[in-house]
């Protein structure tokens, strides 16, 4: 029993437990960070004495010396050539007729809904991040910054390809061949570049294999770069495009990076690696994943903020839905687009949502399964609509659970379809709202008025999409029929589709907005939930969080340890 409990080492002439062990190394770890912060701190102390001792003059001199060696190496990157690798086994990129009348008949009426909104965003927004569909002119948000980066072009290319709209789809090709330029002084979201621009370029790359695509993609990536210029290497939320200064938002505690943003940038840059033949983007994700594997987690659950210049924790939330949603999508779909070779990614999605099940998931008082979220010690009986992706997630992760458990993920991804539906049912439009509260006689409603709002938000026909792809009921399709009437009855207008603001009232008034996620991912699910299964079939291409599809690098790509294979 004593060998149990004592090694051989001893400090301060005490018996070191295992325990005492790994906290031993734990410290030291954290010591060493702060060493190397402490030095970081130091040497950006003196080099700022060395620069006020210096002229004006002298320190103009530099500065333009710096900049000019900046714009001279970007220019070198962006006219170098990529190199020619083998294309990943592209399947089903086209087609997808469903067969029987009515239901072409459903996938008809999904592309017409397409046409309109890409069309009045061609006519009204051109180029613009994002269309306003009652004024009929462009808009944009503070995660593009203050730029006109043709957004929605970019999020939809791959939904018209797939569609078959394919001269639409080359006037998008035609703008960004002439005018996508990220040479831009502008601070953009990470996360958002990442998913929308790098997810949409990639996506469509490898659909059409048009080259530009890829040249593209891989510019963006090159400027998203800086923003891993942390102390722990975690990355600043945004990134200037052209000065590379990152930075956290300022609402983010205690100047934290989010697990959702910076926890969703895998499957693009493992891409990036490949097609590059750069294996910088698959190292700057796996050093991530290194770092979280050796730090605590409160109940085994990840909280929502980490500190990227102290490596700690912020504020103990922790949340399926906003701010942590996407982290855990990521690591299932990591083992997958490795053509499920990367068990590390696999262990780490099994382990949270073990966590995840035993803290957040509850039933209601009349059996409705929700996933709450964990705010400093207690659970809140609240779901978010971005929450509703996880049925999807757990129907997807079905499959490869450890315990035989495949049937337990499947029924549990189909409860909170259910729930998610009654979300939707309960409400005037027939839409749901972007948060519901499961408290007393209070079930899958939003009481808050700043919660009762519909974005054209994709989540929940997200998970209908995968349900109906691993089960083939049709109360699936039924259910995102209903949505797309609603979408198609309360937020369609004259100038394209916009969110509402109530969906408890019968006349609502609009936000003004067609988001351009509509675009990449509401309408996308719904055309393939009216689709047959051989369109971009699941065997073979992994959506990221924005639905762009990826191809699975299948093992003559990838090692077993992870590492990226360059050929």
């Amino acid at each position: 029993m004593e060998g149990q409990w004592m090694l051989s080492t001893w400090i301060s002439g005490r018996p070191l437990t295992r325990s005492l062990m790994a906290d031993w190394h734990r410290r030291e770890e954290e010591e060493q960070l702060r060493k190397m912060i402490r030095a970081d701190h130091e040497r950006a102390l003196e080099e700022a004495k060395e620069k006020l001792k210096k002229s004006k003059d002298q320190i103009r001199a530099e500065i333009q010396t710096e900049k000019n060696r900046v714009v001279q190496d970007m220019r070198k990157r962006e006219g170098k050539q990529l190199p020619h690798v083998p294309i990943p086994k592209l399947v089903g990129i086209n087609n997808g007729d469903p067969g029987d009348p009515d239901t072409r008949e459903k996938q008809e009426k999904i592309k017409e809904m397409m046409k309109h909104a890409w069309g009045n965003y061609r006519q009204y927004a051109w180029g613009h991040n994002e269309l306003k569909p009652l004024s009929r002119k462009g808009h944009t948000t503070n995660i593009f910054g203050n730029s006109q980066l043709g957004a929605t072009i970019v999020d939809a290319l791959d939904t018209l390809y797939i569609m078959g709209l394919f001269d639409e789809f080359r006037d998008g090709k035609e703008w960004i061949e002439k005018n996508l330029d990220f040479s831009v002084n502008a601070e953009v979201s990470v996360f958002e570049v990442n998913i929308r621009f790098i997810g949409g370029l990639l996506a469509a790359y490898y659909l059409s294999g048009e080259e530009v695509f890829k040249q593209k993609a891989a510019q963006l990536a090159e400027k998203l770069l800086p923003s891993f210029n942390t102390p722990t290497g975690i990355p600043w939320a945004m990134v200037n495009l052209k000065s590379g200064v990152g930075r956290n938002w300022g609402w983010a505690s205690a100047g934290s990076s989010i697990l959702s943003e910076f926890g969703t940038l895998h499957l693009e840059f493992v891409h990036l690696s490949y097609l590059t033949g750069d294996p910088t983007y698959y190292k700057k994700v796996l050093h991530i994943r290194k770092l979280l594997q050796k730090m605590d987690r409160p109940n085994g659950l990840y909280p929502n903020y980490l500190n990227p210049r102290t490596g700690r924790w912020g504020q103990h939330h922790t949340s399926v839905g906003g701010l942590g949603d996407s982290f855990y999508e990521y690591l299932l779909k990591a083992w997958l687009v490795s053509d499920k070779t990367d068990t590390e990614a696999r262990k780490m999605y099994d382990d949270a949502l073990q966590a995840i099940e035993k803290h957040l998931i509850k039933k209601s008082n009349t059996g409705l399964t929700f996933i709450g979220e964990w705010k400093n010690g207690h659970l809140e009986r609240k779901m978010g609509h971005l929450t509703c992706f996880a049925g999807g997630m757990f129907a997807l992760g079905a499959d490869g659970s450890p315990d035989d458990k495949a049937g337990h993920y499947l029924q549990l991804g189909a409860e909170i379809a259910h729930t998610c539906h009654q979300s939707y049912d309960r409400t005037v439009l027939k839409l749901g709202p972007e948060a519901f509260k499961f408290d007393g006689g209070t079930e899958a409603v939003a009481l808050r008025q700043n919660e009762k709002y519909y974005i054209l938000r994709p989540e929940v026909i997200e998970t209908y999409w995968y349900m109906w792809r691993f089960t083939h009921d049709p109360k699936y399709r039924q259910w995102g029929w209903e949505a797309a009437q609603a979408i198609d009855k309360y937020c369609r207008v004259i100038g394209g589709f916009s969110g509402v603001k109530d969906v408890y009232s019968s006349s609502p008034a609009y936000d003004d907005v067609q988001q351009s996620f509509f675009l990449a991912e509401t309408l996308k699910y719904l055309y393939l939930l009216f689709s047959s299964d051989d369109l971009l079939p699941l065997d073979y291409w992994v959506f990221n969080t924005e639905a762009h599809p990826l191809p699975v690098l299948r093992s003559m790509n990838t090692t077993l340890s992870g590492n990226v294979v360059f050929q």
